[in-house]
């Protein structure tokens, strides 16, 4: 898993890159929010652009976090979902929790327009 950060706006963007599944991308994936979370970036958005395979390990490190910035007043939303990725976020019931988005530029927006 490679991770690259970038902020638009406020908003931490995570492009993802590779795979996100136990014991081969959980573990950088979870560093990585956190460093953000004690640097105060509450705001973040996950790039699944590049994300070759997610697995349920996966799906519980993203839903994890989702809660950890819930918790503390801010937001997580997935961008690019790949149709593998939606299917497994789909079954899982995890999409009608976290928001999805297919523009960066309304991801983005969304953050701002609902104070998240």
């Amino acid at each position: 898993m490679e991770i690259v950060e970038r902020f638009v706006d406020n908003v931490a963007v995570l492009d993802l890159k590779g795979r996100l599944i136990l014991a081969d991308g959980d573990g950088m994936f979870l560093r990585k929010i956190d460093e953000l979370i004690r640097l105060g970036h509450t705001r973040i958005l996950l790039n699944f652009h590049d994300v070759s395979y997610l697995d349920s390990a996966g799906v519980g490190v993203v839903v994890w976090k989702y809660v950890t910035l819930k918790r503390q007043g801010g937001a997580l939303k997935l961008l690019h979902l790949k149709d593998r990725s939606q299917k497994v976020l789909r079954v899982t019931r995890i999409l009608t929790v976290l928001e999805s988005f297919d523009s960066e530029t309304e991801a983005v927006a969304s953050f701002i327009h609902r104070g998240t």
